[in-house]
């Protein structure tokens, strides 16, 4: 059971939520990645980079197809070894030309299945050196409208980004974590340090709803900050993840907020 003192709001209110798929090796691996599917409402698909590969882009892109799930690319740093989660010494040229490999990669598995791609969110530790790095946020922002004039990116709420994409007038999907702890400034704890991902179920839905419904969230330290986001990303490879799923899916419906 869900402890939580939020009150049910209105009922037009609603929330995505986004998981990280298709990080796996095989069937069985897009089987379980599957069932989380009739709890969120979009994914991003890992492309071959950090994890993938074209059996598990190709199955989760048409599972992702049957229940309706806007679909994202995630591609990353080339490091399957590291499952993308190191920061690699790329000069920006080797970067996208990598990037764009994994991105065409993907565009294959959508074509296969009649699919359209609807964002971009980058992966892990480079999805943080963004975050760290005005210089590579804009860098990568330009290569992604330049590619994709259509679509859209995913990134952090109020992050490096966000405020690239604004300034050269690219749509972008402000992110929140309902299993990551903040710092202070809105950037997630390192996962190298103490506390930086959440286990407790009970506290992963409480931060869910503080998210969709008073936009903000508490830090490690137990601060309130203000973040407003479109999309609350819960991590595919908690090995939780589909309980999870579950509660926060009920909670939300609970108090009248539809997933969608």
């Amino acid at each position: 059971m869900i402890l939580t003192s939020h009150k049910r709001i209105a009922n037009n209110k609603s929330i995505d939520i986004n998981c990280d798929l298709g990080e796996g090796v095989n069937e069985i691996d897009c089987k379980a990645d599957a069932l989380l599917m009739p709890y969120i409402s979009s994914c991003s698909i890992a492309c071959g980079g950090h994890a993938g590969n074209e059996l598990t882009m190709n199955l989760t892109v048409q599972n992702a197809k049957a229940h309706n799930l806007k679909i994202g690319a995630h591609p990353g740093y080339p490091d399957k070894e590291n499952f993308g989660r190191l920061s690699l010494s790329l000069d920006i040229e080797e970067l996208k030309q990598s990037l764009k490999q994994q991105l065409a990669q993907f565009e294959i598995a959508l074509t296969r299945n009649t699919a359209k791609l609807d964002h971009i969110k980058f992966h892990g530790a480079l999805y943080n050196d963004i975050e760290s790095d005005y210089t590579l946020a804009i860098k990568l922002a330009k290569f992604c409208k330049k590619l994709y004039p259509n679509q859209k990116l995913l990134g952090l709420a109020n992050g490096n980004l966000s405020i690239a994409c604004k300034e050269i007038g690219y749509a972008f999907i402000s992110e929140a974590f309902m299993d990551r702890a903040y710092c202070a400034n809105g950037k997630l704890v390192p996962r190298k340090e103490e506390r930086a991902v959440h286990n407790d179920k009970s506290t992963i839905v409480k931060q869910a709803l503080t998210i969709a419904i008073e936009q903000s969230v508490y830090t490690i330290k137990g601060d309130r900050i203000e973040l407003a986001a479109d999309s609350i990303c819960l991590h595919g490879d908690n090995p939780k993840a589909l309980a999870i799923a579950i509660l926060v899916y009920d909670a939300m419906l609970n108090i009248g907020i539809k997933i969608q």
